[in-house]
């Protein structure tokens, strides 16, 4: 049975239930944005590499934009933000800001670190074989892995609620 996302079937209300403390949902959303951008931005970096698909380079005025341009920018801002105690969650009226800025977090680090060859070396030696493979795996593995921790009751409740619902299902 495929799991499938239904937020009337109760996962809105378990992700509820195993979020009430902003801090951990923040480190789960940050987590999530980083695995979810860093498998996008490698997806997407293959295909234009590859050419394949609608993909392209960015550039402005004939240079080249790399995409941790937008990864800093993104980190400044929110560190700028964060500074001021602004969109951190600690008030229930500002959850919403907070899970923004979270996820945005995440968003901007992987961009800055899909391209962390460039910091030293002004290259994209990423693309070489090893280097590849080795950034490719170390940091879907490391995502996975925050978020695994972060939100481990409630990906265990998800994993079972399929299979309560079908009991539930069974009784009727």
């Amino acid at each position: 049975m495929a799991l499938v996302f239904r937020p009337h079937d109760g996962y809105l209300p378990a992700y509820r239930r195993h979020f009430t403390d902003p801090r951990r949902e923040r480190g789960f959303l940050s987590a999530v944005g980083f695995t979810t951008t860093f498998a996008i931005v490698r997806i997407i970096t293959h295909s234009i590499r590859a050419g394949i698909g609608p993909f392209h380079n960015l550039s402005s005025g004939g240079r080249h934009l790399h995409h941790c341009t937008f990864g800093i920018f993104g980190l400044l801002g929110l560190g700028y933000l964060w500074t001021y105690q602004l969109a951190i969650g600690v008030h229930p009226g500002s959850r919403v800001a907070s899970r923004f800025a979270s996820t945005t977090y995440g968003i901007a680090g992987a961009l800055t670190l899909d391209e962390f060859a460039l910091w030293f070396d002004l290259q994209d030696d990423y693309w070489t074989k090893a280097g590849r493979k080795s950034i490719d795996a170390v940091a879907i593995f490391g995502g996975l892995l925050t978020m695994g921790v972060a939100g481990r009751s409630l990906l265990k409740e998800l994993i079972r609620a399929p299979e309560a619902g079908l009991r539930e299902a069974e009784r009727l």
